[in-house]
């Protein structure tokens, strides 16, 4: 019964801490969550540029979109980290949906529970490559890692 409290814990705490972004007001949206003893694997999916960016320059949109990503990958990892607490690894994917229904791949990241965030780093990339996560930024966009043949 604890297991599931576990798991509910974590559904909140996404839902209220993660349902809107700093940057974006589209919901995380969660494709895959499995939880195996002390590891977890999630998947989600990368919010959509927020409908007010749509007058930035394009560049400017996309670096709001990416730090916003990165974002959310520190937070879904604090989330886990706080809700599970017999859990010390975690595999974390995010995807973005294309124009053509395929999901890409534009991060990766095991990290665990020792891999402290570095609060004092100023830099959103710069501690989320610290906590372990594998992403490609050029000029402030996320570049795709794959593209993988999965619907949406």
């Amino acid at each position: 019964m604890r297991e599931l409290l576990h798991a509910a814990d974590f559904l909140v705490r996404v839902r209220r801490k993660l349902r809107f972004g700093a940057l974006s007001r589209e919901p995380l949206l969660l494709l895959r969550f499995e939880w195996k003893g002390d590891s977890v694997e999630c998947d989600w999916l990368m919010r959509s540029p927020d409908q007010w960016d749509k007058d930035l320059p394009s560049h400017l949109a996309k670096e709001n979109q990416s730090l916003q990503a990165l974002r959310d990958a520190l937070g879904l990892r604090e989330a886990i980290f706080e809700s599970f607490p017999a859990v010390i690894n975690a595999e974390l994917r995010m995807f973005r949906s294309d124009g053509e229904h395929r999901l890409e791949l534009v991060m990766t990241g095991k990290v665990n529970r020792f891999n402290d965030v570095f609060e004092r780093v100023a830099s959103v990339a710069m501690r989320a490559k610290l906590c372990g996560f594998h992403f490609n930024l050029n000029a402030g966009e996320m570049e795709s890692l794959t593209a993988v043949s999965l619907s949406c």
